[in-house]
């Protein structure tokens, strides 16, 4: 099992839609990878690691899928859609990475 983390880094000035993301992107990217997206889940940044610090970033997603060859083949036909997508909710780029689950 891989974990594809999508990271939106928190940038004073920064828009960012919860909602959206929640209701409609993540719901889109699901809808378009299919059985290849086993589950995802959804943060949202609310405190940095000492009292009074902001989060390190304002929102996250978790895409669980069987492996990094399933995930690019179920996400590479529609990643423009869904790159394009990003603009309804941010003004942010987002950081990306892939992970290997040792223990789920």
């Amino acid at each position: 099992m891989i974990k594809v983390s999508v990271m939106y880094p928190n940038i004073p000035g920064a828009r960012f839609n919860h909602e959206y993301y929640r209701d409609k992107h993540m719901p889109l990217v699901k809808e378009r990878m299919g059985a290849a997206c086993d589950h995802y889940t959804i943060d949202k940044g609310r405190a940095g690691g000492m009292p009074g610090m902001p989060p390190t970033y304002i929102g996250m997603c978790h895409i669980y899928s069987p492996s990094v060859d399933t995930f690019q083949a179920a996400f590479g036909p529609h990643m423009a859609e869904i790159m394009a997508d990003i603009a309804n909710y941010t003004d942010l780029v987002p950081l990306m990475q892939i992970s290997e689950v040792v223990v789920g």
